[in-house]
């Protein structure tokens, strides 16, 4: 079965975790690349927070996942 992730700032993913999502704090660029590359294999859907997205803007269309960004 595939995974869901988050990743993005801690204040707007926490919720996620509720659903079984397995969530990513990332409040810095750096930290939102780091779990960007650490994501299991499974994972099938990112959701993104709009500062993750940008700071991983260059490896998204690459990736051979579905991602998705949360609104501002």
């Amino acid at each position: 079965m595939s995974g869901i992730a988050a990743i993005g700032e801690s204040e707007r993913i926490g919720g996620f975790a509720f659903a079984g999502v397995s969530v990513a704090a990332a409040d810095e660029p750096e930290a939102a690349r780091a779990a960007w590359s650490a994501l299991p294999a499974d994972v099938a859907l990112v959701i993104l927070t709009p500062a993750a997205r940008a700071a991983i803007a260059d490896r998204l269309s690459e990736c051979g996942r579905l991602w998705v960004v949360m609104p501002t």
